[in-house]
């Protein structure tokens, strides 16, 4: 028979799995999640925690899976795919919570956590008394957790009101356990600023502000970025500055949807 290895066969790429909520909009969640991965040549993969129904205007409903169902989704990949990198997103309840962190504490690949805790329109996504188990079993399993400045009041009660407050709230967050933080000071007034820090090193990233109000799905396609970053084999701030990269590009080039908030460009490079 010869030799069965064929040289000329593909080599399979860098494999990511997203833990999130579905985006029927398709801008942000798995949705962004997917097409990010897709734009940054890795094979992305999706664990459906949640379905949402959700426009350009709002989210009008969510409907969370069972914690059975999740748990299979991610024993069925983990188990025969496997993972380089993994990125969490909308968890919205206590067990889904449990269910995730539980299956990602014993799985050696980076965990990249966006505590999502609410929607770009104001709709809250996490119940919460699972802000509780957010913060005490699956922030002690992530390597980088992605929050805003609403998320990092939202876990640990400080209020971020100048960039001087920035390493103040990452210290905060670090105490919850994750190896690093990235606080997104994105809502503070002039230029935006993101710390990095895992307490001992500190990484700043500014970014130009771009006049365009179309941001569906920026914190899902960040989040995702530096996982596919991370799955390529870059460091923690390595992979975190060109997730940036990728995501301003994606902002200046967002495009209008519907009748409210249109979502960033995924495929802006392409374009």
């Amino acid at each position: 028979m010869g030799d069965m290895t064929d040289s000329a066969s593909p080599m399979s790429p860098a494999r990511v799995l997203t833990v999130a909520g579905s985006d029927s909009g398709g801008g942000a969640g798995i949705q962004a999640d997917l097409k990010t991965m897709l734009a940054l040549g890795v094979h992305g993969m999706s664990v459906i925690a949640a379905v949402t129904a959700q426009n350009s205007v709002g989210v009008q409903g969510y409907w969370e899976l069972p914690a059975e169902a999740v748990r299979a989704q991610l024993d069925s990949v983990l188990g025969d795919i496997g993972a380089q990198a993994v990125k969490t997103g909308m968890l919205a309840s206590p067990a889904l919570v449990e269910t995730v962190a539980e299956a990602l504490g014993g799985y050696a690949a980076p965990v990249v956590v966006d505590p999502v805790g609410v929607s770009k329109h104001g709709d809250t996504l996490l119940a919460p008394e699972a802000v509780e188990t957010v913060r005490h079993r699956l922030l002690p399993v992530a390597t980088v957790v992605t929050p805003n400045l609403w998320e990092v009041e939202q876990l640990t009660s400080v209020k971020v009101e100048d960039e001087d407050d920035l390493r103040r709230a990452a210290d905060a967050v670090l105490a919850l356990g994750p190896r690093w933080a990235l606080i997104k000071g994105g809502h503070l007034p002039g230029a935006p600023v993101d710390l990095l820090t895992d307490g001992v090193t500190e990484h700043r990233f500014t970014a130009e502000r771009h006049d365009n109000r179309h941001t569906h799905g920026t914190g899902c396609t960040l989040a995702s970025a530096i996982a596919s970053y991370l799955a390529l084999g870059e460091d923690v701030p390595g992979a975190v500055g060109q997730a940036k990269e990728y995501v301003t590009g994606a902002i200046a080039r967002g495009f209008p949807l519907g009748a409210g908030i249109g979502p960033v460009d995924h495929a802006w490079r392409w374009r």
